[in-house]
């Protein structure tokens, strides 16, 4: 490996640190100050989304214009990131336990997280860790990360389903090349947790 290319990758592997770092005391603060309301629960839910946007664009992200077939891409894999669970068990309520109220409240706050995850994990992480490590050790951390930062808010029952789903995530990324494919799937999947 050269100079430079060490270099990268060393600056790379100390930009991963912190974006893990940071999105685990993000994490840890959206569990403490969420509460049992749903006042509570949208603030939290506001700040972390704003936390991790706030993350990502400190370790260089940046907005591109999504792809159509991105956007295809993104309707597929939440299609398929909502059916392959309901064929494993038939409500996923009962694993989250979530029906929110009121809706456009949690939509809202929902699409902020959403798209505020997926720009930290897919966007700034994941890229991170594959110049440093390559992207098998980019998808297993940045999944990992995905599913342990659901552990305070949800238990440890989610972490198989969060686990297989940030695999899934991740490849939607490499697939089309931007954060907008598993944006969309992701929202999907959340959305349809108010239904299923």
């Amino acid at each position: 490996m050269t100079a430079p290319a060490a270099s990268r990758s060393g600056s790379a592997g100390q930009r991963a640190i912190l974006l893990s770092v940071g999105l685990g005391a993000a994490a840890l603060a959206r569990a403490a100050l969420n509460g049992t309301g749903a006042t509570s629960a949208y603030l939290a839910g506001t700040g972390f989304g704003a936390a991790l946007l706030c993350l990502a664009f400190a370790a260089g992200w940046r907005p591109a214009r999504p792809r159509l077939v991105s956007v295809g891409l993104g309707v597929l894999g939440g299609l398929i990131l909502v059916g392959l669970p309901l064929l494993a068990s038939p409500s996923t309520r009962a694993v989250t336990g979530m029906r929110p109220e009121p809706f456009v409240a949690w939509l809202v706050v929902t699409a902020l997280v959403v798209t505020a995850e997926e720009v930290l994990l897919r966007g700034a992480l994941l890229p991170a860790l594959d110049e440093a490590a390559g992207p098998i050790v980019a998808v297993v951390a940045s999944s990992a990360a995905f599913a342990l930062m659901h552990v305070p808010l949800y238990g440890w029952g989610v972490v198989p389903i969060d686990l297989a789903a940030g695999v899934w995530l991740a490849g939607l990324r490499y697939l089309s090349g931007g954060v907008a494919a598993p944006t969309l799937a992701h929202l999907l999947a959340d959305l349809a947790t108010w239904w299923l």
